[in-house]
């Protein structure tokens, strides 16, 4: 029981994710095979669908959508601030801060993990190695992304009796960054909005707000 409630708030979302991505993959078959059976074709099973590059290409865009805006804001508020925000360090704070402030090399803690305390490049691999994993997890899945909604957009021109097209004709075609841009601005949008209506606005108990009696510009203080 401890376990459970040490690990809760991951265990939560990752049952919600799961449930989330079920559900995606059962109403898209849905709505995949009732297009299927208005232009006369067989429709097709649930492992068929979950297999095929309309379902990858709508789950890899929403993921490289979601690990750009955490790459970006991982990477950001290093430097950049916002007075008031709890999602920001204090103005005087920015920049990566001395060794000290990060516990690394000789000022490392008994307890520090071990690359914390070794120099080179282990340290600065592991200095950055949450923005990079991010960086890189949102680069495959753009890939991804591009891959899968080149083979679906190839079989749409093909029940239209027209020429496939090459990877790099569809991603650099306006369907690709239609599609690419919708789910960009609305991440951008609501990391905007965390960062700006925190400065304002509360949540007594969360670590995403201030305390509720913090003046409003108080930054970097969470609740």
């Amino acid at each position: 029981m401890r376990w459970l409630k040490e690990n809760s708030l991951a265990l939560a979302f990752m049952i919600m994710f799961f449930l989330a991505l079920g559900g995606q993959a059962l109403s898209g078959m849905l709505q995949y095979n009732d297009r299927q059976l208005a232009e006369g074709a067989e429709p097709v099973s649930f492992l068929q669908y979950v297999t095929s590059s309309s379902f990858a290409v709508d789950v890899s865009e929403n993921w490289q959508s979601e690990y750009l805006q955490f790459f970006l804001f991982i990477m950001l508020t290093v430097w950049l601030v916002q007075k008031g925000s709890p999602e920001s360090k204090k103005p005087d704070e920015a920049g990566a801060e001395s060794d000290e402030q990060q516990r690394v090399g000789p000022y490392a803690g008994a307890d520090s993990p071990r690359w914390a305390k070794v120099g080179g490049p282990r340290l600065w691999l592991f200095s950055n190695s949450l923005g990079l994993v991010m960086g890189v997890v949102f680069v495959l899945s753009w890939l991804a992304q591009s891959v899968a909604g080149q083979a679906a957009y190839n079989s749409e021109r093909l029940g239209d009796l027209r020429d496939p097209v090459s990877w790099w004709s569809y991603v650099t075609s306006p369907e690709f960054w239609n599609r690419t841009l919708q789910n960009w601005q609305s991440e951008l949008l609501a990391v905007l909005s965390m960062v700006a209506l925190s400065i304002y606005l509360r949540q007594r108990g969360s670590p995403e707000s201030k305390p509720v009696g913090a003046p409003h510009t108080a930054t970097g203080v969470e609740g």
